[in-house]
């Protein structure tokens, strides 16, 4: 009997938790994260890391209102190659997303500061804003970034971009492409196009996700480009290895 009084003594319990957990609000700030380890780094296209593996992490505390702020970090390139960003890469960026009315419409704006500790005087900032809209399974996407010209910038620089992105019915699989133009102080031997099509796979905390990864810059651009490695060489090779299409692959770990 006392055996029998436990049990319905705990179901009773389960049964009040479970009302009062409907009952209670949302908390009006959520906590996010994640650590990834990747195959390469590339940003906007271009190898960040001498298409060398990398470890990443991110972490988001938001708000119900819609506010956000967050920050990601990278390893990155540190030897002698045409990109080096001094070993890491931490950015910090914050903003505002909302639902536009019952349009289906929501916005993401914000601003976005980038730092490399390793190479500061590389430092520089951005401001963003995109639009998404769901259509069945399928998410479409349009944004950019403008960075202002600032003091390690010639001028200002625009990187406008789209992206699709929808479940496989019945499935497990999401497919993800993504398509950019950078124009301005950040142009790679002139301003260029990235592109990523890729397939991830979310099993419990862990998203496994393969890409191909690449830009429309051609050998013969990077012959022309006055792109100079950390030992003062003049390396066509490398700078176009930098850009050239590869495949990435990655897992995630999210909580």
């Amino acid at each position: 009997m006392r055996t029998s009084f436990q049990a319905l003594g705990a179901g009773l319990l389960l049964v009040s938790t479970a009302a009062f957990a409907e009952d209670a609000p949302p908390p009006d700030f959520t906590i996010t994260g994640g650590a990834t380890i990747a195959s390469q780094y590339r940003f906007r296209g271009i190898s960040q890391s001498d298409n060398k593996p990398v470890v990443q992490g991110t972490f988001t505390v938001a708000h119900s209102s819609g506010f956000y702020v967050s920050t990601w970090g990278s390893s990155a390139t540190a030897g002698n190659s045409t990109v080096n960003i001094g070993g890491t890469e931490i950015d910090v960026y914050g903003g505002w997303t909302h639902g536009l009315g019952s349009s289906g419409v929501t916005i993401d704006v914000g601003g976005y500061g980038y730092i490399y500790p390793g190479a500061s005087g590389l430092n520089y900032y951005e401001i963003y804003g995109s639009l998404a809209k769901t259509f069945g399974p399928v998410t479409a996407k349009a944004g950019v970034y403008f960075a202002p010209d600032q003091k390690n910038t010639v001028k200002s620089n625009t990187y406008v971009y789209g992206e699709l992105s929808g479940t496989i019915p019945g499935t497990p699989v999401i497919l993800h492409g993504h398509l950019g133009h950078t124009g301005g102080a950040f142009d790679y031997t002139k301003d260029y196009i990235d592109y990523t099509v890729g397939a991830s796979v979310k099993w419990k905390a862990l998203t496994f996700d393969l890409s191909l990864v690449g830009t429309n810059v051609k050998k013969s651009d990077a012959r022309r480009a006055p792109f100079f490695d950390q030992t003062g060489t003049l390396n066509p090779g490398e700078t176009y290895r930098a850009a050239k299409p590869v495949a990435v692959a990655s897992v995630t770990a999210s909580f």
